[in-house]
């Protein structure tokens, strides 16, 4: 069980508005406990005993999302950059602080797989490099690949770029002349773009499928499912 928290502390952090909102919610007799209208804002609750126009609290302990990001949205909070996967969520969410954060970054020309979180602990023990979680992505690329890539790709030997150290081995497969899918250990800046572009192959469409032990399924762009807490911890123990 988690600590006692102040309720209206705890209603603020959760998206709810401002810790004055929280003490109208809870005059409006809107808030209850254990079924019982709240008396006061001040109160120390346990998040699972409120709830908020007969509602549960949503995540109290940490929200964990799985996001289908498509193409053309900007894993930024900054509105200057265009449209933003934020544009996705509900406005609640958006409130929540700490913040909701991308795990990682998608890019704007590409597609798939995103989590997000408000826990910075879940952000650490998902992109740690000692984790080695693996990232699948596909790949079309602008002319044929060359029949040794794989190998190539797998020795752990590719040098890119400004880069201290070769890349980590990855398991490349060729589904089709220029249809490819990657997978990495490791998450460098434009790293499936840079990998192949260092042989000559430009990358037209990307796409990441699976993250860890999670996969998009059948779920659309553009939609969003919320997972439960466990899928923050199952990840190799860092």
């Amino acid at each position: 069980m988690s600590s006692p928290r102040r309720l209206d502390q705890l209603l603020a952090a959760l998206g709810y508005g401002s810790r004055r909102d929280a003490q109208a919610l809870v005059k409006a007799g809107r808030v209850r406990l254990s079924g019982v209208p709240a008396s006061r804002a001040d109160l120390r609750v346990q998040p699972a005993e409120v709830t908020v126009d007969g509602q549960p609290l949503e995540a109290p302990d940490g929200l964990l999302v799985l996001l289908h990001k498509p193409l053309g949205l900007t894993c930024s909070h900054n509105p200057a950059e265009g449209d933003l996967i934020y544009d996705l969520l509900p406005p609640r969410w958006l409130q929540r602080s700490p913040a909701l954060t991308s795990v990682g970054r998608l890019d704007k020309d590409t597609s798939g797989l995103l989590l997000l979180t408000d826990r910075g602990d879940w952000v650490h023990r998902w992109t740690s490099p000692r984790t080695h979680l693996p990232k699948i992505y596909e790949a079309t690329l602008d002319r044929d690949m060359p029949a040794d890539l794989p190998a190539l790709f797998a020795a752990g030997t590719l040098q890119l770029r400004n880069e201290p150290h070769p890349c980590q081995p990855a398991q490349l497969e060729i589904l089709a002349p220029r249809h490819a899918r990657l997978t990495l250990t490791e998450g460098r800046y434009h790293q499936v773009r840079r990998m192949f572009a260092s042989q000559g192959l430009h990358v037209e469409t990307l796409h990441r499928t699976h993250f860890g032990h999670l996969s998009l399924g059948d779920l659309p762009p553009g939609q969003y499912r919320v997972l439960p807490s466990a899928d923050a911890v199952t990840s190799p123990p860092l």
